[in-house]
């Protein structure tokens, strides 16, 4: 589906609450389904950002040594070709990778990109 697009469509692991489940709490599970690695803190909060679909991005910025090459990701079903009655499975993420923030402000859906913007803020007060 997304083979042949790369600019202005990735981005962070992210998924539905689970009954109760606490936003950051929630955001560690999606994040080892979507990438195969556990996610450990500590973790600081970024401002969440609304998505053009409406849905309320939580994210945290938290330090990691992962190999975006070994990250594998949980599947999900849908019917594939639409209206052909089959089904098939796909991997919910296509590929996991690591950017500088200047081809990562490019890659990144436009929604997201405040995140982006806070992380390197954040970075930078830090010096």
């Amino acid at each position: 589906m997304w083979a042949k697009r790369d600019l202005g469509i990735w981005s962070i692991p992210k998924g539905e609450f689970l009954d109760g489940e606490d936003p950051l709490q929630a955001a560690r599970r999606e994040f080892q389904e979507e990438t195969g690695f556990p996610v450990e803190g500590p973790f600081e909060p970024l401002a969440p950002v609304r998505q053009k679909s409406g849905k309320l991005v939580h994210a945290w910025m938290v330090a990691g040594d992962i190999d975006a090459a070994r990250a594998h990701s949980n599947t999900f079903e849908m019917e594939w070709p639409p209206s052909s009655g089959r089904r098939q499975a796909f991997p919910e993420v296509d590929r996991v990778e690591w950017f500088g923030m200047d081809v990562a402000r490019q890659k990144i859906v436009p929604s997201q990109a405040p995140l982006l913007e806070e992380l390197e803020r954040a970075l930078a007060a830090r010096g």
